[in-house]
């Protein structure tokens, strides 16, 4: 009988805590665009005792996305999804964290909800960036419901209207926290559910790259007014998808969960404002 596969797009700093936290017993299937960096945490995770496999990824091009959630079906069931790739505002154009932030998390949806085996739940890493915008209902409810491959086609994430990258990735991951909502039916079809993840501020090497922008400074005035006062650390969010994965949640889908210290708690009480950072 096969192992259950547990697959992990991105093999960052969350993708890493998050297979050595609940990678034991299962079928890895490690994915990352990177695939040097893919192949040399497949090797090291391989060499610590964990079946593992290696699978290079474009999250933006559908039929690799397919490709991807084909060979892990062809492994065994598929009974965890954790999808934390991603680029930062730092790293990429407003291009780029369009397609893979935004275009990216839309196809992992869909193509994993064609093979999640019953019983099976998904993760999606988001951002606490998501919850600090105000966008039209008219705009949610496009972002969450317009097709896939016509995402990118919308209006106002045209070139000519969103010009910052900032901006582009809070976008993006409000978009990524409203279809996983909407994606939650669908997956229930299967028995299987899917949740968001929004990160604060992680020590991981993008979270480093981004402490060290221009924008650091606010950066660090959210977590001197955060409940936590601390940078978060991948395990952090190793923890809470380990709980979301897990049938002790077995009631829990379409929902995001913040994991961010209290930032967004600090912005909505008042203790935090981001006028003028």
């Amino acid at each position: 009988m096969s192992k259950a596969v547990l697959v992990i797009i991105g093999s960052g700093g969350m993708g890493a805590a998050i297979a050595r936290r609940i990678g034991y017993g299962r079928t890895l299937v490690l994915a990352d665009f990177d695939e040097a960096k893919l192949e040399t945490f497949t090797a090291s995770i391989r060499g610590d005792g964990y079946d593992a496999v290696s699978h290079r990824v474009n999250v933006s091009d559908r039929a690799s996305v397919a490709s991807l959630a084909d060979t892990a079906a062809m492994l065994g069931p598929v009974t965890g999804v954790a999808h934390t790739a991603g680029v930062s505002p730092q790293q990429a154009p407003v291009s780029a964290v369009l397609a893979v932030d935004l275009l990216g998390t839309a196809i992992v949806l869909e193509e994993f909800e064609r093979v999640i085996a019953e019983g099976g739940a998904g993760v999606v890493i988001s951002s606490m960036g998501g919850h600090m915008g105000a966008y039209p209902a008219e705009l949610e409810q496009a972002l969450a419901n317009t097709p896939t491959d016509e995402l990118l086609s919308l209006p106002f994430l045209s070139p000519e209207a969103l010009t910052n990258a900032g901006a582009a990735y809070s976008i993006a991951k409000r978009a990524n926290q409203l279809r996983v909502t909407a994606a939650a039916p669908k997956w229930g079809e299967k028995e299987a559910r899917i949740n968001s993840i929004s990160p604060g501020i992680i020590s991981t090497p993008m979270g480093q790259l981004e402490l060290a922008s221009a924008t650091g400074d606010a950066m660090r005035a959210m977590l001197d007014a955060s409940a936590m006062k601390r940078l978060g650390t991948p395990e952090d969010i190793a923890n809470a998808t380990e709980f979301l994965l897990d049938p002790r949640s077995s009631f829990i889908t379409g929902t995001d969960l913040l994991v961010d210290g209290g930032v967004i708690a600090a912005l909505k009480s008042g203790r935090l404002s981001l006028a003028g950072m």
